[in-house]
């Protein structure tokens, strides 16, 4: 009950001050684990995932500074997020991770680990990478656009509704990853994944990958 009460209100905020177009919506499963990935421009994307994902399991992980804030501790706490160190090993939070992963739940990730200050793609962290090879389940990658914090600030203050939009791409696995080569396998596991999610934005927010082979590759394959 309280973690649709919430995604009740967050759908209704989104529609209170956005456009939100999605694209894609036939490729998020409608049932199973699996791992969402995307790009991280601004704090609203978190709360995008509970408009666009209609699950109740959806699995968020949350930066432990945030434990801070009473109005974000009750936020966390109503949809069931998990706090993680982003500085140390947190191994507690990935066990907790991969058991509601077994359940079946969806876990949403950023691989960049942080806001990137330019809208555009950072280097992705081999986080989501180990856990996806770990787990065996499908990714699925998203791009979006129209949360860059200076962007949502700029037009509420104009009292203009953002113009919000998220691409979703097709789900795709990665190899099993080897004990033995895991230090070469999951850099170029991390480099597919962000390679995948940046196929699905616009050049300009494409970053460091805007030029990657791989990229270029899989734009070609979406001609």
């Amino acid at each position: 009950m309280n973690f649709r009460f919430v995604q009740f209100l967050l759908r209704l905020v989104f529609r209170l001050i956005s456009r939100l177009e999605v694209y894609g919506m036939e490729n998020i499963p409608t049932s199973g684990p699996f791992i969402a990935v995307s790009n991280h421009i601004g704090r609203l994307d978190a709360a995008l995932v509970y408009v666009v994902i209609d699950r109740t399991d959806i699995i968020m992980m949350v930066a432990e500074k945030y434990k801070e804030n009473a109005f974000f501790r009750w936020l966390v706490r109503m949809l069931d997020g998990v706090y993680i160190d982003r500085f140390n090993a947190d191994l507690n939070a990935m066990r907790e991770i991969m058991r509601r992963l077994k359940a079946g739940g969806v876990l949403v990730m950023a691989p960049e680990g942080t806001r990137s200050p330019t809208a555009s793609l950072q280097d992705g962290k081999d986080g989501a990478s180990y856990l996806a090879a770990k787990s065996r389940l499908p990714i699925l990658p998203v791009g979006v656009t129209g949360t860059e914090d200076g962007l949502v600030m700029k037009q509420l203050r104009r009292f203009k509704r953002l113009k919000i939009v998220a691409y979703v791409g097709k789900t795709f696995m990665l190899p099993p990853l080897s004990a033995k080569e895991r230090e070469i396998q999951l850099p170029q596991f991390t480099n597919e994944i962000m390679c995948q999610i940046a196929a699905l934005l616009p050049e300009s927010y494409r970053g460091i990958y805007a030029n990657n082979p791989r990229t270029t590759e899989l734009l070609g394959q979406m001609a």
